[in-house]
């Protein structure tokens, strides 16, 4: 059973806190403004992303986002979402299968598949969507926090 969950309060979730079957979702506009971002960030700036000119001639027929930009997207929700605050990557994989464009509105959902209680790890689906069609999946194990730190003051 799925069920959609919200930030929780204090920023993440913790290991028993979760649960096979919790999702979130993150919708994030690309625009030109976070390709540009991007390629500074990542210093690629292959001209399929960066010029019209060179990208109309390929089998794409105009720019396309970075494929780890819209992979970024998932990396949010983890990191803010769920299961948030203090969730450390330890592997991801990825497959993208639709490019994506400037102005398309990208979906990245964040399904829990498993939760190891023995080493505080949790295994994430990580889908990517353009309105209905699928652009991305793959899954990610994280580490996650087994309780709370107290409020230092």
């Amino acid at each position: 059973m799925v069920e959609l969950v919200q930030k929780h309060p204090s920023g993440g979730y913790i290991l028993d806190e979760l649960r096979v079957g919790m999702m979130a979702e993150k919708a994030v506009e690309v625009t030109e403004a976070r390709i540009a971002q991007f390629a500074e960030a990542s210093d690629d700036f292959n001209p399929v992303h960066m010029d019209e000119a060179f990208a109309s001639k390929t089998a794409y027929r105009g720019r396309i986002a970075h494929g780890l930009l819209s992979a970024s997207f998932g990396s949010a929700v983890v990191g803010t979402i769920l299961p948030g605050a203090g969730a450390i990557y330890l592997t991801q994989t990825l497959a993208f299968h639709k490019p994506v464009r400037i102005g398309d509105v990208v979906i990245a959902r964040i399904t829990v598949s498993a939760v190891d209680e023995v080493s505080a790890r949790v295994t994430l689906r990580c889908e990517g969507y353009v309105g209905d069609e699928p652009i991305m999946d793959g899954e990610a194990t994280v580490r996650v926090p087994r309780r709370r730190r107290p409020a230092k003051g």
